[in-house]
């Protein structure tokens, strides 16, 4: 009976090629896109913004590539934690894996949070607490009745934020060349507003500083490393989802902030609370408020869907590396880790409390840790790829050899290591966001004591003797 318990439990290879690249863009396309642009407008001007999401995209392509190669090599759930811990250590790995997992779950407490107050916009006498329990609810369901369901419903959040996207880039780029007239009857901007205030009006540093801004926002790309070993043919479908992830991303991100610094003025950007807004009243679109909000709301419940699912598999990678409890590892019939799910719930929810009680400390804290944390992952992935083929190679095995390889090798694993590390430099020089240092360097120790400490235990129990059988026995 112990060894059957024991037996490792497999996922179900359930999720296609439509639901990996929908999961993939719904959790990239949130409110990230939706808000922070405007403040990066206003920050590094319209041109340095164009730049800034230009390299981003380089980033998250060369990532892509190096988590392309590792995870068609081995298709594992928990994907790049498990690549760290083969390929750079067992303690990167496992600090990789505690990162990753508290990126999300922060995440699924501040989107649990920001869905409330888009209710209240239509429902504004209604508590917000009361929404966050009912959205908590909803994404719990649809996370543990199955993945083919997690992934059925994240595709339909995710189709309803392409929809938008799409429709605001082919609307703004009519309003931008004059096809469409502007409501207030101002002509057509063009290019006007990229170089109005000059190129770099605040100079090249501002790039740098928001590099991590920016690279938060392409976060959620990895989540196809995550999702690896619960697809079907992988060789086959992940190549296809990361090829087709990555284009998307340059179309929906750089076409996007082409047509919003375009459309709106650099002084304007900063002030707005949504740019979308914005420009659908500038392009005279009934309802835009409404439209925009329940967009938002759509981005939130997918951003907090996948998180949940990001989280919950990351507990079960770590339990099935033995640094966590066996419990974390088992499956139900429809191959559902329900009990690092449900953990990963009541974290979220701590993160959703401190949020309320202490939103100026603990909670600025956490979120500041996850922006450094994905950058970190993205290291790790980088790393990984470059340790992997060398030892690949080393094996006596040839390149023709691999299924899926990176172009390119050794200058993609390479330059996206060098760029990444140089996002996290980047924070030293913001002021707002140097907090992520202050507490992502502690964190990332702290997980490597950890993992020091749960080693030395386990070796010290495997060293003890065991009590002697009588020879009655």
């Amino acid at each position: 009976m112990m060894q059957q318990e024991q037996a490792p439990q497999q996922f179900k290879r359930s999720m296609k090629a439509r639901h990996l690249v929908m999961l993939s863009l719904g959790g990239v396309i949130g409110t990230g896109l939706f808000f922070n642009t405007g403040y990066i407008i206003s920050t590094t001007g319209a041109a340095g913004t164009l730049l800034a999401y230009l390299i981003g995209a380089l980033v998250v392509w060369l990532v892509m590539l190096s988590l392309g190669e590792l995870s068609v090599a081995m298709p594992e759930t928990g994907a790049f934690h498990v690549y760290a811990a083969r390929y750079l250590s067992p303690a990167t790995g496992y600090t990789v894996a505690w990162l990753y997992w508290l990126t999300w779950t922060v995440a699924l407490g501040s989107s649990l949070t920001a869905a409330g107050f888009c209710m209240q916009y239509w429902f504004p006498d209604s508590p917000v607490w009361l929404w966050c329990l009912l959205f908590c609810t909803l994404i719990f369901l649809l996370n543990v009745v199955s993945s083919r369901f997690f992934a059925e419903a994240e595709f339909w959040f995710s189709v309803v934020k392409v929809i938008t996207i799409l429709a605001f880039l082919i609307l703004g780029g009519a309003a931008m060349f004059g096809f469409i007239p502007l409501h207030d009857g101002t002509p057509a901007p063009f290019f006007h507003h990229l170089t109005a205030s000059g190129w770099f009006p605040h100079g090249v540093l501002p790039i740098l500083m928001t590099m991590v801004a920016v690279n938060f926002a392409f976060s959620g790309t990895e989540l196809i490393g995550i999702a690896a070993g619960e697809t079907e043919e992988p060789h086959r479908v992940l190549p296809l989802a990361i090829r087709t992830t990555v284009a998307r991303l340059i179309l929906f991100f750089v076409g996007t902030v082409l047509i919003l610094a375009s459309l709106i003025p650099m002084d304007q950007a900063g002030i707005v609370k949504s740019p979308f807004v914005l420009v659908f009243e500038k392009i005279g679109i009934p309802y835009a408020a409404d439209i925009i909000n329940f967009v938002i709301l759509t981005a939130i419940l997918s951003a907090a869907n996948s998180g949940l699912y990001a989280s919950g598999r990351m507990l079960w990678s770590l339990a099935n590396q033995q640094t966590l409890p066996h419990c974390f590892t088992r499956l139900t019939r429809r191959g559902i880790p329900l009990v690092a799910i449900s953990v990963s719930m009541l974290g979220g929810l701590l993160a959703l409390l401190t949020s309320v009680v202490a939103a100026d400390t603990v909670f600025v804290a956490l979120s500041a840790i996850s922006g450094f944390a994905v950058v970190a992952v993205w290291l790790s992935i980088c790393a990984s790829h470059y340790r992997f083929r060398r030892a690949w190679l080393r094996a006596g095995n040839h390149v023709s050899e691999l299924k899926y390889r990176a172009p390119w090798f050794p200058l993609t694993p390479v330059l996206g290591f060098a760029l990444c590390l140089l996002a996290c430099i980047g924070l030293a020089f913001d002021p707002e966001q140097r907090i992520a240092l202050w507490c992502g360097l502690p964190f990332v120790a702290l997980c490597y004591a950890g993992h020091w400490l749960t080693q030395r235990r386990s070796k010290t129990a495997s060293e003890r003797p065991s009590t002697p059988r009588s020879m009655a026995e």
